[in-house]
């Protein structure tokens, strides 16, 4: 391990809660939304290929991830019930939204709220 690249020793979903918690080598815990980890996917079909072209992920709320499939030893597929699979979660990407949490999160809520969008079901309780 380097400081500047830690790595995850523990991936567990808890696939009731909805929630991706890894635990890694530097000692660092994040406990990540299914439905955040969806709209932060590093694929081209949400990231775009360049700055500007981001695709704002509507209606995840619920969304939940089926398998976690390895990549290497650098990193994992996320496999979501709304049949995306595209996006590599580096152990570097994992660690920026873990620890960018609040930021990234607040930045989507915003962004849903500019386009007049609600993040579904889960919203209405």
């Amino acid at each position: 391990m380097t400081k500047d690249n830690p790595i995850p020793t523990e991936i567990q979903l808890h696939q009731k809660s909805r929630i991706l918690e890894l635990t890694f080598d530097d000692s660092e815990h994040f406990e990540l939304s299914c439905e955040y980890l969806r709209v932060y996917s590093p694929s081209a079909e949400v990231r775009g290929h360049g700055p500007g072209e981001e695709v704002l992920q509507v209606g995840k709320a619920d969304v939940n991830i089926e398998k976690i499939e390895q990549v290497g030893n650098y990193a994992v597929i996320l496999h979501f019930d709304d049949n995306h699979n595209t996006g590599i979660y580096s152990w570097d990407w994992l660690y920026y939204l873990g620890k960018n949490h609040d930021k990234l999160w607040q930045t989507y809520l915003d962004k849903m709220e500019n386009a007049g969008q609600k993040r579904g079901p889960t919203d209405a309780k």
